[in-house]
């Protein structure tokens, strides 16, 4: 009996032990890699995500969540996911972060050693999902990566990760996704061609460029957005006929837009928005029946919309604004004439600036029509120019800077800095259309213009003068600001800021058509007054627009962001469009005014001249300001303090209420802060509410984070202007996806 009783007794203890087995084989690391853990632990300095590890901690068994997953099979770690929350911001930063990114609060501290990390992480081996995001990265991603032969997915997102894309990338073998999205990588991509089983890459949101990557056609989802890659669409695309998803908006890319990308067999999202696109579609266009997303917005297009990508039609979302299309609304077009001039001279060849001193000249056009002149002008032409370039050579040996002009506007919130304002991009040399030629006008013709400058005609007065309304002889309106010298001060100074005052066109500013010398009879050494004309603006401040008190017309969401655009553009222009930059220029509600269309002008921006007058304009002035800045606002924080006026006049649009004080300012801020932590409902109760109904709360949120990253108090963490520029086209796009989804609704 005694031996009977114990048979099933030692049964049950043997099945027991047995049912433990699989569990210890399967959940308990072997100890390299527990020790591998422990130390990536460390390395990234203790994330969240991480904490709370023992001894004793089964880290095979921790649950999964948002920010941490580790999955482990055969004793091994097979994927590691941690996510956390200290990568870029989203709203971008520029390379004078950039620079500063080892003791930013946002990255790692300066110890940190991402080369140190990858030697520890290739200790398991059998890793195949690797996902460290907004994690702090920084350094270059080593070559060492080769060694992950395993790994099928790589998510390194949202980091501080510079340098170009290591080319041991491309012999992971087993790889079917790759992200890189929003980091610092840059230069030329690897070729990624051999990666047979990739089905989705990430590159969005870096600085690669500007060779368009060479790639397998196994790819079901491509994303190169907001990079710097400078090419037409490669005629390779059309061999994908696995791709669902291509991102390729804000870049460079030019010519035109190839009829089959449309219809590729399994595409669904399209977006080319944001680039330099040209030309005409064919009207004979298909689209793909999964097509559903198309957006070609902020392009050079011209011509009207193929049927399949229209917008009513019933199946697909179609974006299209910001081109020089003759389909739609018109005043979200841009004129023909704008397109023409931009394409040509995306494909024209730049003419560089020689800089020497203080002073800029233009280089020497190096080109010959052949053909049209004789051989002997020919030859003296190229023998010129090739002793202009020895010259040319030697002066630089000899320290001056010669570069060549931008090659690109940046309009977007790309993680890059606009190089030296002295080199104009041709797209921001373009002035406003209408004008008439800047020109030099006597007395006389401001006097007939004026009526003897008759106090009717007064417009307003500052501490410099006055603002005369007028009509000039072609029978256009003009405004003729009075500006008063003292003696003494040299006519040939002024003339250098008049040569800098002539260029001061744009669409986004109250342009000067002219000025006007008059000077002392007795001493031509000495200056009376200068009179400046602008072009009129008859529509009244966005104040006017604004003010309960005085709203002419009720602003829709849309309308707001085109103006926040329109001022943003004018900005970016008075900073990189001319040489030198002008910074502070006191950006207020009072000095921006609408035309008869509703497009955004600056008025009351700094003028060069005002350096040897005062730093005064003629316009109401509030002290809303986020730094100091001198004359010529060329202090470090210059450009920070125009990006924290956007943030004014942003906040100003969103809630609807003009500020007059700092502290308005502040609780306004505080406001929109507060709501942004909580319920959506929360944030439109801030808003303005004429506007209620009429956005899409991702629009609204996204241009609200923007207002308060502007108005950051250090001037180092607010977003460079290209940063501004580039959410509010975002905005911009979320909203028009947002209303054309809501008629598509409506209509079914």
């Amino acid at each position: 009996m005694k031996e009977h009783w114990h048979e099933p007794h030692h049964l049950h203890l043997a099945v027991f032990i047995l049912t433990l087995l699989p569990l210890s084989s399967t959940g308990q690391l072997i100890s390299s890699e527990s020790r591998a853990l422990y130390r990536i632990r460390r390395l990234l300095e203790y994330p969240p995500a991480l904490n709370g590890w023992t001894n004793w901690t089964n880290i095979c068994y921790l649950p999964s969540s948002p920010s941490l997953t580790i999955t482990c099979s055969q004793n091994r770690v097979t994927e590691l996911t941690v996510i956390g929350i200290r990568g870029p911001p989203s709203l971008g930063w520029t390379e004078s972060r950039q620079k500063a990114f080892a003791v930013s609060p946002q990255s790692l501290s300066s110890v940190f050693s991402i080369d140190s990390l990858f030697t520890t992480l290739s200790k398991l081996s059998s890793l195949e999902v690797l996902s460290l995001v907004s994690l702090g990265l920084w350094g270059p991603l080593p070559e060492k990566i080769s060694r992950f032969s395993s790994l099928r997915v790589l998510n390194l997102s949202s980091n501080f990760i510079y340098g170009g894309i290591p080319s041991a990338v491309s012999f992971l073998n087993s790889l079917k996704s790759l992200d890189l999205d929003n980091n610092l990588f840059n230069g030329t991509v690897p070729d990624l061609g051999g990666l047979s089983g990739l089905k989705e890459l990430d590159l969005g949101r870096n600085l690669l460029g500007p060779e368009f990557p060479s790639l397998g056609n196994t790819l079901t989802s491509l994303v190169l957005r907001n990079n710097m890659f400078r090419s037409n669409i490669p005629p390779q695309l059309q061999y994908f006929n696995q791709l669902q998803r291509l991102d390729l908006s804000f870049n460079d890319l030019q010519g035109p837009i190839p009829a089959w990308l449309f219809s590729l067999p399994t595409i669904q999202y399209l977006n080319l928005g944001g680039n330099k696109l040209s030309g005409a579609l064919p009207m004979n266009v298909s689209c793909s029946d999964r097509l559903g997303f198309v957006d070609i917005s902020s392009n050079l297009l011209i011509g009207r919309l193929p049927l399949c990508i229209r917008s009513n039609s019933s199946n697909r979302a179609v974006l299209y604004a910001w081109n020089c299309l003759s389909a739609g609304d018109s005043k979200y077009q841009h004129p023909y004439s704008l397109c023409h001039e931009e394409a040509l001279a995306a494909i024209m060849p730049q003419v560089p600036i020689e800089k020497h001193g203080s002073k800029s000249k233009l280089g020497i056009l190096l080109g010959i029509a052949g053909g049209i002149l004789g051989g002997l002008l020919v030859l003296g032409f190229a023998i010129w120019v090739i002793h202009r370039k020895v010259v040319g050579s030697r002066k630089t040996k000899n320290g001056a800077n010669l570069k060549s002009y931008l090659d690109k506007a940046s309009i977007r919130a790309s993680p890059r800095l606009v190089p030296n304002a002295s080199y104009v991009p041709h797209a921001l040399r373009l002035g406003p259309t209408g004008l008439p030629p800047y020109r030099i006008f006597t007395l006389e013709e401001l006097e007939e213009a004026t009526n003897n400058f008759h106090p009717s005609n007064l417009l307003g007065e500052g501490s410099m003068g006055q603002e005369y309304k007028g009509r000039i002889r072609d029978g256009s309106l003009a405004a003729v600001r009075c500006f008063k010298l003292e003696r003494g001060q040299a006519i040939h100074s002024l003339t250098e800021h008049m040569e800098v005052i002539s260029k001061l066109r744009h669409r986004h500013l109250v342009s000067i058509i002219g000025h006007c010398i008059i000077t002392h009879q007795d001493s031509p050494s000495a200056c009376n007054t200068i009179f400046l004309i602008f072009e009129y603006i008859s529509n009244g401040t966005l104040r006017c627009h604004l003010s309960e008190e005085q709203k002419q017309e009720m602003l829709t969401w849309p309308q707001r962001l085109a103006i926040a655009i329109g001022v943003a553009r004018g900005t970016q222009f008075l900073h990189s469009g001319i040489a030198p930059g002008i910074f502070g220029n006191d950006l207020n509600i009072e000095n921006i005014v609408l035309d008869e269309h509703l497009t955004a002008k600056i008025s009351g921006y700094s003028l060069p001249i005002a350096s040897k007058i005062r730093n005064t304009k003629v316009g109401v002035e509030i002290p809303l300001h986020g730094g100091e800045i001198d004359d010529w606002g060329r202090t470090e924080n210059g450009n920070a303090e125009d990006v924290y006026q956007l943030g004014v006049i942003l906040l100003q649009l969103i809630t609807g209420k003009p500020i007059a004080s700092q502290n308005e300012l502040e609780v306004l801020k505080h406001q929109l802060e507060s709501s942004l932590m909580d319920a959506p409902q929360n944030l439109q109760g801030v808003t303005d509410p004429s506007i209620l109904g009429t956005f899409a709360y991702e629009s609204l949120r996204t241009a609200t984070e923007l207002s308060i990253n502007c108005l950051s108090k250090h001037f180092r963490q607010r977003p460079s202007i290209e940063d501004v520029l580039w959410n509010l086209q975002y905005s911009v796009q979320v909203q028009e996806g947002w209303a054309a989804s809501d008629n598509l609704s409506t209509r079914s």
